[in-house]
């Protein structure tokens, strides 16, 4: 999944992206308003985690202009402000969760992993698919029997996705689109390598190839 991580602390801003991405999610920052809106208008972000006090434009506001322009990627507001009102404030502008610093990270992470599931009308608390499980906390796959495989980070990122879109035809530059950050070399070839990776540990069956569309999960021939 790609985030997008609106903090214009600097020290803040790159501890939460590192610890972001070690979780397995491709996460780019942006560190003042105008470049966070403009962002979030142009990239196809699964989820935004958005500061409210942040120089050139706020928080409340970036998020008014995304709604106002039918942007409807999930946010999570992510402020130092204690009060109620900017609490109902943020709700009422659109926002799906709200997370006061000081906190921890495993707080944000299970935030963020259950405003995703919702986001995706997957109530479940884990991610399963018909012969395994998939804990997002470890990056393993989990069969039935016990038996488990790792996976890396671009692994991880790319079957939690097709987890979270089964029966959809996702393409190469969909794909791509959503497992890298901003500035990685997004070639859409690699895509094919990853997922015959996945297919040695999940099953081949598992991942159809539909030819000059892409890649459908969880769905038999």
């Amino acid at each position: 999944m790609r985030l997008l991580l609106v903090e214009d602390d600097p020290i803040l801003g790159k501890q939460l992206q590192t610890s972001l991405q070690r979780a397995g999610y491709a996460t780019d920052l942006a560190t003042d308003g105008i470049e966070a809106e403009i962002q979030g208008k142009l990239e196809p972000y699964d989820l935004a985690i958005l500061d409210l006090g942040l120089p050139k434009r706020n928080g409340l506001e970036i998020l008014t202009h995304w709604r106002n322009a039918q942007i409807n990627t999930p946010v999570i507001i992510l402020t130092a402000r204690g009060g109620w009102q900017d609490k109902v404030a943020g709700f009422n502008t659109g926002a799906d969760d709200y997370v006061s610093k000081p906190f921890q990270i495993e707080e944000l992470l299970a935030r963020i992993s259950a405003v995703l599931k919702r986001s995706m009308l997957n109530q479940a608390s884990e991610l399963h698919a018909a012969q395994f499980k998939l804990n997002e906390q470890t990056q393993t796959v989990i069969f039935g029997d016990g038996t488990q495989h790792n996976l890396t980070n671009v692994e991880f990122r790319l079957l939690r996705y097709f987890m979270l879109h089964p029966g959809h035809i996702l393409s190469k530059s969909v794909l791509t689109e959503h497992v890298y950050e901003y500035d990685a070399d997004k070639d859409s070839n690699v895509i094919e390598v990853y997922v015959n990776r996945l297919r040695q540990k999940i099953g081949s069956h598992l991942i159809q190839t539909r030819r000059g569309q892409g890649y459908v999960f969880g769905v038999s021939s």
